[in-house]
């Protein structure tokens, strides 16, 4: 894999005191290094939101969160930055109060799927990569002491990509894990893959059912598109989902407002 020039002067500013690490709170479920819940004991839901080469749903996402006033963190990668036909949606974000946050620069896969413990990027790599995500998102006014918040590409991660991230000051955080809305990005061409939004849906709230702490201090995450080749975009019972949890006694907040971390 072809690494990224990074300038060393950027890494000792990211490693440097101006910009230490942050000490993350008690009642915080942290696992292989990285956030993923937030207090179990608060019935609050933070959604999030990832992006990389598809946007379709953004226009609807934005409409949704603006009816049902809800702040939400958007992680996106270098190219989504850099993609000149979502810079209009990403402004309406930033200007809507919305959290922006990286998802590195070009997608990459950190650790191998069957074991996880395998890195399959150096550490220079994942820096460098790192670094150019936050550049392009500062073309869009987004400091990196604004944005101390990482979701990893693919969702996908392990103890020394959670290390790496705290040696550059900021935060790994993930998805809580037992809704599979982050399956959403799934299409019938991957056969048993696949999880149709009706499945998600179901799923969602029947973990809200069934699990002791419910949904709260979720992290919950969809994506912000989906291949064209999926028939079924959530965003299509976001607007359902959010009223039917409500009901149900939720609220929500934005994630950099549920983890809330000291110097």
């Amino acid at each position: 894999m072809k690494s990224l020039c990074i300038c060393p002067l950027a890494l000792l500013f990211l490693s440097s005191p101006l910009y230490s690490q942050r000490v993350l709170p008690a009642g915080l479920d942290v696992r292989f290094g990285g956030v993923v819940r937030t207090d179990a004991s608060l019935k609050q839901i933070s959604l999030v939101f990832t992006g990389h080469e598809f946007a379709d749903g953004g226009e609807m996402i934005l409409t949704i969160l603006r009816k049902h006033d809800v702040k939400a963190a958007f992680f996106f990668t270098g190219d989504f930055y850099r993609n000149s036909r979502f810079a209009p949606l990403i402004s309406s974000l930033k200007e809507a109060g919305h959290y922006l946050g990286a998802h590195s620069d070009k997608h990459l896969l950190y650790c191998s799927w069957e074991k996880r413990d395998s890195l399959l990027v150096t550490k220079h790599q994942f820096q460098s990569d790192l670094h150019a995500n936050y550049a392009e998102m500062e073309t869009f006014g987004v400091t990196k002491i604004e944005a101390r918040y990482f979701l990893p590409p693919y969702e996908w991660y392990n103890d020394s990509i959670s290390t790496w991230t705290r040696e550059l000051g900021l935060t790994l955080v993930n998805f809580t894990p037992g809704s599979s809305s982050n399956a959403d990005w799934t299409h019938p061409e991957l056969g048993a893959q696949y999880v149709s939004t009706d499945t998600i849906y179901s799923r969602i709230l029947q973990h809200e059912s069934s699990s002791r702490s419910g949904l709260n201090g979720f992290i919950l995450l969809l994506h912000i598109g989906a291949d064209p080749r999926r028939p079924d975009p959530f965003t299509m019972r976001l607007d359902e989902l959010l009223v039917e949890l409500k009901r149900r006694g939720y609220t929500f907040a934005s994630l950099n407002h549920t983890i809330r971390l000291t110097d």
